[in-house]
């Protein structure tokens, strides 16, 4: 039996197939105007001729009518961190719409959580803004702000931040300097953000954000605490979902066979 774990976020869906074991295959792909299209294509690439349990997760898990169950991103991020890194104590996620702080216990039970999903200043999708206006590519955000000195951006929301980083370029401020400030804008909003729970033991960093070692530097410092992430990060939602997935089939199963 198969398990196929997907997270429907705001800038990309992300999907996991699972055996219990392994992680078999996964993809990632633009969410794009149509959430509910890009979810049915992705579920089928993924289940292919398998028989599976579906689960979803994140903004867009009500729209697959396949889907034998449906979880909160919350649950989620805080199940498949602990599957990434199982010495995580909580989980930061920077995603393109939001921003989540997970606190967890010793067994990876969820304790408390925070959500920020007001501005848009404090996420993925503004640096991928910004990085638009400054015609640089997101993949090279590490390797555009190396070196550089940040320039402070003091709006404290995206719609006045993006008209300041427009002023600054016309003030012939360097590209990667601004980068580095929004960077860093977004950094010290999380920390202050995350700080607001109890946070004990190292901080798994996920979301689109998370190869970033700019930024999981920057908050390591600002927390003075550890911050680990991971090369699958990006699919900790749909890894949790998956992981979820394959515990639920199997308590169900065992119960039907006591039967």
């Amino acid at each position: 039996m198969y398990v196929i774990g997907i997270d429907s976020g705001s800038s990309t869906t992300k999907g996991v197939l699972f055996d219990g074991t392994t992680l078999l295959e996964k993809i990632i792909v633009p969410t794009g105007f149509n959430p509910s299209q890009t979810i049915r294509e992705l579920h089928r690439a993924l289940k292919k001729d398998h028989e599976v349990y579906t689960v979803t997760t994140g903004y867009g898990r009500e729209l697959l009518k396949e889907a034998d169950k449906k979880v909160t991103e919350i649950t989620c991020h805080g199940r498949g961190a602990a599957y990434l890194c199982p010495s995580s104590r909580a989980v930061i996620d920077i995603g393109g719409q939001d921003s989540k702080v997970i606190v967890m216990d010793q067994e990876h039970t969820i304790k408390d959580f925070l959500m920020n999903d007001k501005c848009a200043a404090g996420t993925g999708r503004f640096v991928e803004v910004i990085m638009r206006i400054l015609h640089q590519d997101l993949c090279d955000l590490d390797q555009y702000v190396q070196g550089v000195e940040p320039t402070k951006i003091s709006s404290m929301c995206a719609v006045f931040a993006e008209s300041e980083v427009i002023s600054l370029l016309a003030e012939d401020k360097e590209g990667a300097s601004i980068a580095r400030g929004v960077i860093q804008s977004i950094c010290d909003r999380t920390a202050v953000f995350a700080r607001r729970l109890p946070i004990e033991g190292s901080v798994f960093l996920s979301g689109g954000l998370a190869s970033s070692e700019v930024i999981r530097s920057s908050l390591e410092n600002l927390l003075g605490i550890e911050v680990t992430t991971h090369p699958l990060s990006q699919f900790t939602g749909a890894i949790g979902a998956a992981i979820i997935g394959y515990s639920k089939h199997t308590r169900s199963k065992d119960r039907t066979t006591k039967v």
